[in-house]
């Protein structure tokens, strides 16, 4: 096996004194480079890697940085337009979260593993309103991807996922909506409590149907009542199969365990 070496230039403790437009600066390595208010327009910076870089208050205007991989670097106060990220991933860069408003990629497949870098990174630094941001448009560009691997008619998807794939993905696409219905996919509490609710309501219809008398209101309006002691464990008709106690048994669990995970998830962001 042979290794060949990619050419990759390394630049180290460098400074952009000047605005810079059209230049390729492509399959760099940048070792605390340092640049202060200055613009780039139309830089060339595809495969480029940006380590212990210091960019405050840049503008980076049609800039290309494919397959970038930015560590350590500061970008405090920059602004982006219209630049291209594809593949690029970051780690431990402070940046703003506008950069999720008019820079993300154009394929969605491509969209969701941009977010999901920022997410890590916002995640790395603490920021958790900006990788609040960060998970819904990955949870966004997730849901229309699936969609359009098993339903779309573009090329790209119909000769990537044919056959089983195709149906594989539609399950996995109907999995996703069942889940975001359920609980936002573990990110929207608001959800959550919507199941609870649209489940206590079903488990007062059951009570009313089975074992009470479906032609008076008051039927309904106990069964209302009661529905959350039963569904806590606090109460437990002897009147109800044992079936149905353990189906609200273990629903009462996976519930406790969507609620806890939110919080937990919550937490772990700040």
């Amino acid at each position: 096996m042979t290794l060949l070496s990619n050419n990759r230039d390394h630049l180290v403790d460098q400074k952009f004194q000047n605005d810079v437009s059209d230049a390729d600066y492509s399959n760099k390595f940048f070792l605390r480079l340092v640049a202060k208010g200055r613009r780039f327009e139309k830089v060339n910076f595809k495969y480029t890697i940006f380590d212990a870089t210091y960019l405050r208050d840049c503008v980076f205007d049609s800039c290309n940085f494919t397959g970038c991989r930015f560590v350590g670097v500061n970008f405090y106060g920059a602004k982006f337009t219209g630049c291209k990220f594809d593949y690029a991933t970051f780690e431990r860069t402070i940046i703003a979260s506008d950069i999720l408003d008019n820079c993300c990629p154009g394929w969605d497949n491509l969209k969701l593993k941009f977010a999901r870098t920022l997410r890590v990174n916002f995640q790395q630094l603490g920021d958790s309103k900006s990788a609040n941001k960060a998970i819904k448009v990955e949870l966004d560009a997730t849901e229309i991807h699936l969609k359009k691997s098993w339903r779309s008619n573009e090329s790209y998807y119909r000769q990537k996922y044919s056959g089983w794939k195709r149906l594989r993905k539609f399950f996995e696409w109907l999995n996703f909506k069942v889940l975001d219905f359920v609980w936002g996919n573990g990110e929207n509490t608001y959800k959550l409590s919507r199941s609870v609710i649209l489940l206590l309501t079903g488990m007062a219809l059951f009570d009313v149907l089975n074992f009470q008398d479906i032609t008076k209101v008051a039927s309904y309006v106990n069964a209302i009542i009661k529905m959350p002691e039963i569904f806590l464990g606090v109460t437990s008709p002897k009147y109800y199969p044992s079936w149905y106690l353990a189906i609200i048994f273990f629903t009462r669990l996976v519930a406790m365990g969507f609620f806890m995970s939110i919080i937990i998830k919550r937490f772990n962001r700040r």
